[in-house]
């Protein structure tokens, strides 16, 4: 396993330069920057392994064309604009912490400068209003020359039926394929199961081996149900 654990402080980042480091494995809550290839799993160690889908060969599955199709009926408007922390946004972020139990976020800051449209880099906003014009949730994602890269969503715990977080990924997915960027950048997950799993759902998704190359995640789950297969053989095997 790739023993990497580095991080960095910057208040600004060109486009360009965000495309090269989010290539490298790199993300950043406000203008601190970081990259680690192992975590801890449930007491155990495993590999991270940053991902990013490639809108060449993104297709929409049918459960996610569903989500757009429920939001729609129900009304749900969609809004793009540069990134902005009001008190609204701020109330939307607590409600949504609640439904954690460990690693609970102290407020909005811990992920996002206090100016976030501009620092480091040009962050947007997807916002989802319901029918009575109600803001429900936001993602917060980074535009660069050639990639946009989810940086945080946060929604009303009232509206998970409308599957908010999963919605505004694939609105963020969208934008990446209408203002033609080639990479979207989606966080990470580890080679283990994990709650970070609804992310390999994604056509097209990538992951980065630390090796400086990145491969089709299909490649990574076909060698790890081949390993989960042959452990469950072997241990019938020692077994008998």
């Amino acid at each position: 396993m790739s023993d990497i654990w580095e991080e960095f402080n910057a208040r600004k980042v060109t486009p360009k330069q965000l495309d090269l480091l989010l290539a490298d494995g790199w993300r950043h809550f406000g203008g601190h920057f970081f990259r680690y290839s192992w975590s801890f799993q449930n007491d155990n160690l495993c590999k991270v392994l940053p991902l990013r889908i490639n809108t060449d060969f993104f297709e929409m599955r049918k459960s996610q064309r569903k989500i757009l199709r429920v939001a729609e009926d129900a009304g749900v408007k969609v809004v793009y604009r540069s990134a902005e922390i009001t008190q609204e946004k701020q109330d939307i972020f607590f409600a949504h912490a609640e439904r954690f139990k460990d690693n609970k976020p102290d407020n909005i800051y811990v992920f996002l400068d206090e100016k976030p449209a501009k620092v480091p880099c040009n962050t947007m906003e997807c916002a989802l209003y319901d029918q009575d014009n109600k803001l429900y949730a936001v993602s917060f994602f980074d535009v660069g020359h050639n990639s946009v890269s989810s940086v945080y969503a946060m929604f009303l715990p009232e509206y998970a039926h409308l599957s908010p977080g999963n919605h505004t990924l694939l609105c963020e997915i969208l934008y990446a394929i209408q203002h033609k960027k080639k990479y979207i950048y989606t966080g990470y997950c580890y080679d283990v199961p994990s709650h970070y799993d609804y992310k390999k759902n994604f056509k097209g998704t990538e992951f980065f081996d630390w090796e400086n190359t990145w491969e089709m995640m299909n490649i990574f789950l076909y060698c790890y149900v081949f390993m989960f297969l042959f452990s469950v053989i072997w241990t019938n095997y020692q077994k008998n």
